[in-house]
């Protein structure tokens, strides 16, 4: 599992698009995992799985010969609250390799993801896990964590893999 943390418009999720293609080129089973701020919707109305929803129904299941998507209304006492990542791990399928973007306070082995232009604090000494950093050019680097090129992903996952084991 890698985690990739970051503030807002930093690169995280264009760091895991490129890491989803390099680890499938490899012949890898990935799955990703985000954390959303705010409520979310995967499903649009109109459709008869929305309508399922409206209806009440606490888990909707949505399957074709190509995909699977299962809807869970599972809202928390404390609408403020986060899920744990602990909570949510056991509901992905098999793979070899679960790319987790947010979730900053969880264990997880995390790069973090820098822009120095954006003017934002570094997350690295108060986010647990942090082993690298990704900045633009690995213009980033701390004493005992590796610097990353953000632009350049191909140049060290080996490293990343080797390092998580």
């Amino acid at each position: 599992m890698l985690g990739l943390a970051g503030w807002s418009g930093s690169g995280k999720t264009t760091l895991l698009l490129a890491l989803v293609a390099l680890l499938k080129r490899r012949g890898l089973r990935v799955a990703t995992l985000k954390h959303a701020h705010h409520g979310f919707d995967v499903d649009q109305p109109g459709k008869d799985s929305f309508d399922h929803r409206e209806a009440g129904a606490d888990q909707v299941l949505v399957a074709s010969s190509r995909r699977i998507a299962l809807m869970v209304e599972a809202p928390l006492p404390d609408p403020d609250a986060r899920r744990a990542l602990d909570d949510l791990l056991p509901m992905l399928g098999p793979a070899d390799v679960v790319l987790v973007e947010g979730f900053k306070t969880g264990p997880q082995p995390k790069i973090e993801v820098c822009r120095p232009g954006l003017g934002h604090p570094r997350l690295a000494g108060d986010v647990p896990g942090v082993f690298a950093v990704a900045s633009p050019g690995g213009e980033v680097g701390d004493e005992g964590r590796l610097a990353l090129d953000l632009d350049r992903p191909e140049d060290w996952i080996d490293a990343v893999l080797a390092e998580l084991g």
